[in-house]
């Protein structure tokens, strides 16, 4: 181990090793491919980077050699095809080993990474390809998602490129009826098991895919040149866009420059606490959310840990417990609402040894669970908090005290503070809004702005601070207690669900004439969709109808926003200038302390990241 990540840190430590000083310096010429994935693969090639496996017992182990090698063969073949320093290209790959190849070829390439769930649909999908101005797309063969990208194809004139993977596994090989895996046609065992015959007899994107108007990644990859040559690029530029939730309107598409990835090492070093050699670390993320490349690459890999990654369709608790132990995982990052499913397993049966800490962040941990872990496991659960525009920013350190429910306090790299609605900071026990401070500078990490979005970034970044939507108090002794968001964003099984797309949905139903989305307390999830509706002439309530609509917004949106509560009403809360008042149903539903209805299996939960 060569300790990269002191390049680029400066740091301090108290007497009983808190983190008391933390700062990033980003070089003129800093490129995370090269500088890091590079630096680690010529120096240190038998470092492992990442173990993968899926359901089907496909398992792969690569070493940061391989990823430089599988990587320029990527930027390589990108490059044959016209995707260079600035193009935009959406990344929908789930949890293919190929992420990490296509990422880090567009670093190195100067190109910007959009990534996006396997989950759109074609409203959700034309909109981000159009808005962000996407020139090539990189997409997984599993599911669905190739036909709602060419279903969209026409009306996104933007899109030149689209680049097929074929990720076979994923955990949705079917079965048969003793519960094993098949496979047929050409894809036939011949009495092999379902993994090896997935990867093919030469295994790294061994297995080719054919489909009209789509190149074949696996192919073209396998097929381009391994030798290249380091690219002109800079740090100030964008990197990397997430689309946000969307709230009161259309989803915004956050920039990242480079800054972006070296500030992750705060995240990886005092909270996830990584172990950098012999260590593996495990977040469990699907690659079109901001959380992996929080848990699953930046951080990670500066420390020059290895990454283990599960290539699963749906959560099951048990899968992921035996996983900690068969693999020997280190240190654990999940949302509550997994911890929760892992509540109702018989814990002590599982081999957790291995473990030596657990962080969670997304929503509040209840104390239940925090004190279950502590019982079962001898560990600690060290909360944190960021955004899509921001990486970690509050949390419980490394050698910290945590408060059950608190999410911790200022990471040492930013000022943060609890403003009220005049920007003056609140007194003890007062809820305000979580603000950074950008003045004089805007520090790494901080999103550069919103794209091709102006006013919206004026109104985010302001009077030197960093306004971030996340309402909390602060206690006497400096520790954040999260509120809630003040833009009607859903934390539900981990996901930030806006409610604008879901009412722009159920809007264009004949049925509805007016509805207002929100969240309502759920056992399991945190908060459930709710739909509150109020229905045209002459459509009446009924169960046919609530099924009716939840199927409506689940075939036009990703299928984890559809409201699994509906409500029907006569009229909507409005303020005087006619504005929906969901703060007022959300009170509502909070008192009521409703809760979902619908059966739930609670051993495998699909819609989690």
């Amino acid at each position: 181990m060569r300790n990269i990540n002191q390049r680029y840190l400066t740091e301090s430590f108290n007497s009983e090793g808190q983190l008391e000083t933390f700062k990033v310096n980003v070089p003129e010429d800093f490129n995370f491919g090269y500088d890091i994935v590079d630096d680690i693969a010529e120096n240190d090639p038998d470092r492992n980077a990442m173990v993968w496996c899926n359901p089907e017992g496909e398992e792969h182990v690569f070493t940061f050699a391989d990823m430089k090698y599988w990587s320029d063969k990527t930027a390589n073949y990108f490059s044959e095809h016209g995707i260079g320093r600035g193009d935009k290209v959406m990344v929908i790959l789930r949890r293919h080993y190929q992420f990490w190849f296509v990422a880090t070829a567009l670093h190195k390439l100067g190109a910007v990474m959009v990534p996006a769930t396997f989950m759109l649909k074609e409203h959700d999908l034309e909109y981000r390809l159009n808005f962000g101005e996407i020139k090539a797309l990189v997409c997984t063969s599993v599911g669905t998602i190739a036909d709602v990208v060419d279903n969209v194809e026409a009306l996104c004139p933007g899109l030149e490129v689209k680049m097929l993977v074929n990720g076979a596994g994923g955990g949705l090989s079917p079965h048969d009826e003793k519960g094993d895996f098949v496979v047929s046609g050409s894809e036939a065992t011949c009495g092999m098991d379902l993994g090896p015959a997935l990867s093919g007899p030469e295994g790294i994107c061994a297995v080719p895919v054919k489909r009209d108007g789509w190149l074949d990644f696996n192919t073209g990859v396998r097929n381009a040149s391994a030798d290249f040559e380091r690219r002109e690029t800079s740090p100030d530029e964008p990197m990397l866009m997430y689309f946000s939730s969307g709230t009161t309107g259309n989803p915004k598409l956050v920039m990242h420059n480079s800054g972006y990835a070296l500030a992750h090492v705060l995240t990886a070093k005092p909270w996830h606490n990584v172990q950098s050699d012999g260590g593996i670390h495990f977040t469990i993320a699907d690659t079109g959310w901001g959380k992996a490349v929080w848990g699953k690459y930046y951080g990670q890999w500066i420390m020059e840990a290895c990454v283990f990654t599960y290539d699963f369709d749906r959560f099951a608790a048990s899968e992921i417990l035996s996983l900690i132990g068969k693999y020997k995982i280190t240190t654990l990052c999940c949302p509550p609402t997994m911890y929760r499913m892992i509540m109702l397993e018989d814990v002590d049966s599982y081999d957790l040894s291995s473990l030596v800490h657990s962080t969670t962040a997304g929503e509040a941990l209840n104390p239940d669970l925090f004190d279950f872990w502590k019982e079962h496991t001898g560990l600690t659960i060290y909360e944190g908090f960021g955004q899509t525009e921001t990486p970690l920013t509050i949390a419980n350190l490394v050698n910290s005290k945590p408060r059950s429910g608190s999410m911790g306090k200022p990471v040492p790299m930013y000022e943060v503070a609890v403003l009220d609605e005049d920007d003056e900071p609140c007194e003890a026990g007062q809820t305000g809004e979580i603000c950074i401070k950008i003045d004089p500078v805007v520090p790494p990490g901080i999103m550069m702005g919103y794209y091709n979005n102006p006013e919206k970034t004026a109104a985010a970044m302001r009077d030197g601070w960093y306004h971030t939507g996340d309402t909390a108090w602060c206690d006497e002794d400096g520790y954040f207690w999260y509120v809630g968001r003040n833009d009607d964003v859903i934390k539900s099984n981990g996901y930030r669900i806006g409610p604008f797309e879901i009412e722009s949905v159920l809007l264009d139903h004949e049925a509805v004439r007016e509805c207002a989305v929100t969240g309502v307390p759920d056992p399991l999830r945190g908060h459930a969709v709710k739909a509150t509706v109020v229905l045209a002439e002459p459509f009446k309530p009924s169960d046919d109808l609530t099924k009716e609509l939840q199927t409506w917004v689940k075939n036009q949106t990703a299928p984890y926003k559809y409201p699994r509560v509906i409500e029907y009403v006569d009229k909507l809360p409005r303020t005087v200038n006619g504005k929906i008042r969901r703060g007022i149903i959300r009170a509502e539903d909070e008192a009521a302390a409703k809760v979902v209805k619908e059966p739930l299996e609670p051993k495998s939960v699909d819609g989690l990241v």
